[in-house]
């Protein structure tokens, strides 16, 4: 039992630390996974909230629900952050793409973390012969995308705001290279 513990905490910390990397490159910036990944301690600390509540203890099924519920708070907070860069390109301010970012990506993170909520209500209140064996993995998962997607709306446009804020005022490399060639107001 020591060994699986050992083993899911190892493959926790490693899936946060490869999505990390993979997100990097992705997105060709240190700074936006870093606001991306902002939303797990929030996940990690619903998972933790929600098993001490129903009593469950941290098990194998419970670590495995902790990484299912990783990854679904990433893809939401790679919904909110991509639509977010592309709003700061469009208007050049940081808070303006937060918020329309967290306006417009609302229902589709919503709708993704409900989805996986309603899904995993049935197992989460283990009920039926063996249910009680898979139980923490559905509480896990709840738990954790219950506190994430609060994090993902609220908390992490406000991150990318504080470090998109000095880049927002700084004109772009690219319009700079338009006005030097001698292109007019107008396609600049």
């Amino acid at each position: 039992m020591n060994a699986a513990f050992a083993g899911l905490g190892f493959g926790l910390i490693g899936a946060i630390v490869l999505i990390y990397l993979l997100i990097v490159v992705n997105f060709q910036s240190w700074i936006d996974p870093f606001v991306i990944i902002t939303a797990l301690p929030a996940a990690l600390a619903g998972i933790v909230w929600t098993l001490f509540a129903t009593g469950t203890p941290l098990s194998v099924p419970a670590l495995t629900g902790a990484i299912m519920c990783m990854g679904v708070a990433t893809a939401n907070s790679i919904l909110v952050v991509s639509f977010a860069r592309e709003r700061l390109e469009a208007t050049g301010d940081a808070v303006v793409a937060a918020l329309e970012a967290g306006f417009t990506r609302f229902r589709p993170v919503l709708m993704t973390a409900l989805a996986m909520i309603i899904g995993m209500a049935p197992m989460a209140l283990g009920l039926g012969e063996g249910g009680e064996q898979n139980a923490p993995l559905g509480r896990a998962v709840i738990g954790g995308l219950v506190f994430a997607t609060f994090a993902t709306l609220l908390f992490v446009p406000v991150v990318f705001s504080i470090a998109h804020a000095k880049k927002a005022h700084e004109p772009a490399p690219e319009s700079d290279a338009r006005a030097d060639a001698g292109y007019g107001g107008a396609h600049a």
